[in-house]
């Protein structure tokens, strides 16, 4: 009875051979697969590469005839050897603080409402959607939102073209990712976390102030380092509100008057140099596009220091 229970020794080596076959096969799936990873991250990291070399190639010649410190203090002109980045750095900056004071708070309080405190039914699913969509519209479209409302039906507020309507363009452009990542890293809370609150009586905002945001933090700044990004490059919606391309007046006043005043940012100072036929503006070009690397990486430095800090308090 027992010999007829027991599976013949042909039978036994023709299972384990195949087994060993199908795992060799996956094992050769699997490295091939790992291979086309590794040769799609080399392939990002060339073109990234290039494109970095090409960029501070170009502004060499920039930087041999003029120090940089001229470069970085000089202002709009349509002379090679006058033309300067420092109003563009004090529109991209504006730009940024828009963004960080209106699009950040706004998008993190929409995350924990939709988070913690809306119910599971058809009008939170609706926002979720909405914002996922809307996260994935094309620059241009938020800069005819800007042309329509900010500049046209609250252009005696804003100032029509004007550091103020960009600033609100681009915060409400940004503001879909940040409702995204900061929901995605508030979802990503152990619930353990927010039970232990619970069960020491704590209150359902103290729980969410004291153990939740701190905990999704870094993954809310990582969102922020995108907006950032996102904001200072976009440059669509600058030209579609308008934008000072030519000579800019430094105005003084009120910080109410300079917020409603003309103002340029960086990438359109890339743009204009590069409509410029002559060699000399396309190496201006590549120049300003290195600052705005530089003053983009300011940025991000300054947000995954945040992140790296919230981090060590979380562990």
């Amino acid at each position: 009875m027992s010999t007829l229970l027991t599976p013949p020794d042909e039978a036994i080596d023709a299972e384990v051979a195949n087994s060993v076959a199908s795992g060799r096969s996956m094992d050769a799936k699997g490295l091939a697969f790992q291979m086309a990873l590794l040769l799609a991250l080399l392939t990002a990291l060339a073109v990234l590469v290039w494109l970095l070399y090409s960029v501070v190639d170009g502004a060499i010649p920039v930087f041999q005839e003029r120090s940089v410190g001229d470069f970085l203090s000089g202002k709009l002109s349509g002379s090679p050897q006058r033309f300067g980045v420092s109003q563009g750095i004090r529109g991209s900056i504006g730009i940024l603080v828009f963004v960080a004071v209106i699009a950040f708070p706004l998008g993190v309080a929409a995350a924990v409402y939709l988070e913690e405190y809306a119910s599971d039914n058809v009008f939170s699913r609706a926002v979720n959607v909405l914002v996922r969509n809307l996260a994935g519209v094309p620059a241009v479209v938020y800069g005819l939102l800007g042309l329509f409302v900010f500049k046209g039906l609250l252009g005696d507020l804003t100032g029509g073209s004007s550091l103020m309507s960009a600033g609100l363009t681009m915060a409400i452009l940004v503001l879909p990712v940040v409702v995204i990542t900061a929901s995605e890293a508030i979802r990503a809370v152990p619930q353990p976390l927010r039970e232990a609150g619970y069960g020491l009586g704590a209150t359902q905002w103290e729980v969410v102030r004291t153990q939740v945001l701190p905990y999704a933090a870094p993954g809310i700044l990582t969102g922020t380092v995108l907006s950032f990004a996102r904001a200072l490059g976009e440059a669509a919606p600058l030209l579609i509100i308008g934008t000072a391309t030519g000579l800019l007046t430094t105005s003084g006043g009120s910080i109410l008057s300079q917020l409603q005043g003309n103002y340029t940012a960086l990438p359109m100072l890339v743009y204009v140099a590069t409509k410029r036929p002559a060699d000399q503006w396309l190496s201006l070009a590549s120049a300003s596009a290195l600052v705005l690397l530089v003053v983009l990486l300011v940025a991000n430095s300054a947000a995954i220091l945040a992140r790296n800090h919230f981090e060590k308090r979380r562990s």
